[in-house]
């Protein structure tokens, strides 16, 4: 009987009948707490460098309406799924991040509150929106539509876009490891090669796409402003 292949991002971890494997999403607070009683100057140092560097980045796509505080809303939504994101690249930790159940639940709160906040405070800015600069008169009701649309499935675009990119590494290093038994020696410690390359390649995705869920969330709240 074949496996399916995307039974390998639900681990059947339990402990007395119960499920653990959600528990991992906040697998990352246990690290915490050693930050408050061991002197760690280097790693405080470059995680405080990580926080200016992307707060000042948050100030310039923000402009200068937002509300102060509002960079640390999504400075700790990069650092929750990027954490997420590099736990699930170790062994028999589940990957949160690769269901839409985790991503949609980021996602959706927080483009309806941004636009609950602009229809109620900025209606005829967020009308502006709906039919761009220069748009001839024939194009707008089509624009509008677009618009529309465009703005309506963007919490979708938002999960999805993290969830494939998730998914799309971890059945790629699940493929070429499930062939490690058919290989010749010689082919293993090739294959074994381009485990760690992919790995590391997983790495920076994982980076990378918490720092663009991050920057789109920003960019969508900085349109109602």
């Amino acid at each position: 009987m074949m496996m399916n292949l995307f039974s390998i991002f639900d681990p059947t971890s339990s402990m007395m009948n119960f499920s653990l494997n959600w528990v991992s999403t906040i697998l990352g607070i246990l690290f915490l707490p050693q930050t408050f009683w061991l002197i760690m100057p280097r790693i405080n140092f470059i995680f405080k460098k990580i926080f200016f560097s992307i707060h000042q980045e948050l100030k310039v796509l923000m402009g200068n309406n937002a509300f102060k505080g509002t960079t640390l809303i999504f400075i700790s939504l990069f650092f929750f799924i990027m954490m997420n994101n590099s736990l699930g690249l170790f062994p028999y930790i589940f990957t949160s991040t690769s269901h839409l159940t985790m991503t949609l639940t980021l996602a959706l709160p927080l483009w309806l509150s941004i636009n609950l906040y602009g229809w109620i405070n900025n209606m005829n800015h967020m009308f502006s929106h709906l039919v761009p600069q220069n748009t001839p008169t024939i194009l707008m009701p089509f624009m509008v539509l677009i618009e529309t649309i465009s703005n309506l499935i963007r919490a979708i675009t938002l999960s999805v876009r993290l969830t494939a990119n998730m998914i799309a590494g971890h059945l790629l290093l699940t493929l070429l490891s499930s062939t490690g038994i058919l290989m010749s020696t010689s082919m293993t410690f090739f294959l074994i090669l381009i485990q760690i390359l992919l790995l590391l390649l997983e790495s920076a995705v994982s980076i990378i796409q918490a720092y663009v869920f991050m920057v789109l969330s920003t960019l969508y709240s900085s349109e109602v402003n």
